[in-house]
């Protein structure tokens, strides 16, 4: 998994400012500014979310209706509403660990390290994307930069994880179409609504470069912050609960 190139495709989402494409050093304040609107962007110190998700391949397409739990950075669960062959389905993360719960054999499953990578409830999300502690601001190094045929209009910000940080990517480029390097999977956000108080792209998009004909659309459909919410809500007796 070294070396992997991530690609958002975010400023027009989150409706920043376009700056001029010129190098410039890692402690530019654009790119200081850029990364921390990112991580801000669905963090928050608890959220409620109704999400629809959609799973395409050659093959099939299917799609998932759930609702999910959030608090901090370290505590997530999601529970699967539909299809009805599927509902009940839960996922419980609590810092690195994670379980998931099956309805049919009344069973709660610890994830080991070795499935982090594999594939969540089939979509284009591993594991592994759903348990990420990390920001922006406080993990990575980044540079405003311009690669080789920068698309007029755009900024580029090169994002490399700190060391010691458990992060898959060797680099990740935020509003790049850059040829070098080896593309895994490209995010795209869109749809910006607002919820709250925040507005949010309400639409994202993963497309794995070496899978034709494969993405996962996640579509928000409501989504609350800053609930109270109990520490009883991420607990495994909540996960085999179903409710």
């Amino acid at each position: 998994m070294k070396r992997y190139l991530l690609l958002l495709s975010v400023l027009g989402a989150i409706g920043l400012p376009a700056f001029p494409a010129v190098p410039q050093t890692a402690a530019d304040p654009r790119a200081l500014e850029l990364v921390r609107k990112i991580d801000e962007l669905y963090r928050s110190r608890s959220s409620y979310a109704q999400v629809e998700m959609e799973i395409v391949t050659p093959d099939w397409q299917r799609t998932l209706v759930l609702k999910a739990w959030s608090r901090g950075l370290d505590k997530t669960l999601i529970r699967i509403l539909e299809p009805k062959k599927e509902a009940g389905v839960g996922t419980l993360r609590i810092g690195n660990e994670m379980w998931n719960y099956l309805p049919n054999t009344d069973k709660i499953i610890k994830i080991p390290p070795s499935m982090m990578m594999s594939s969540w409830m089939g979509s284009d999300f591993t594991n592994d994307d759903l348990v990420k502690e990390f920001t922006f601001v406080s993990d990575f190094t980044f540079r405003m930069v311009t690669p080789g045929g920068a698309e007029p209009g755009l900024v580029y910000v090169e994002c490399r994880p700190k060391p010691g940080v458990p992060i898959v990517w060797d680099k990740i480029v935020i509003a790049v179409r850059d040829e070098k390097g080896r593309v895994a999977r490209r995010m795209d956000y869109s749809e910006v609504k607002i919820f709250g108080r925040r507005t949010i792209p309400s639409v994202m998009e993963m497309v794995p470069q070496t899978k034709p004909g494969y993405k996962t659309v996640l579509r928000y459909r409501d989504i609350k912050f800053d609930l109270p919410l109990e520490d009883s809500v991420f607990s495994l007796r909540t996960l085999q609960s179903a409710k």
